[in-house]
């Protein structure tokens, strides 16, 4: 379960698409919010990653190292 607070303008648009619709207000709540959170996601992994290549704690090679590494280099 989960209950949110939405600013009033947004709260409206949403009453006024759900009565227009015959769909819940719930419904696209739901349906932002799985659209969303993928990219939400990716975000912040991306902004962990790059806070740990950073500060060293990840360890980055270049493509030509990588090649090396796994026998693919000429």
């Amino acid at each position: 379960m989960l209950a949110l607070r939405l600013p009033e303008d947004i709260e409206r648009r949403l009453e006024a698409l759900a009565k227009r619709s015959g769909r819940s207000k719930s419904f696209y709540a739901r349906e932002a919010i799985m659209e969303h959170l993928d990219d939400l996601e990716a975000a912040y992994l991306s902004d962990e990653i790059l806070k740990r290549v950073e500060t060293g704690k990840e360890q980055t090679f270049t493509l030509d190292e990588l090649e090396q590494e796994l026998g693919l280099a000429d």
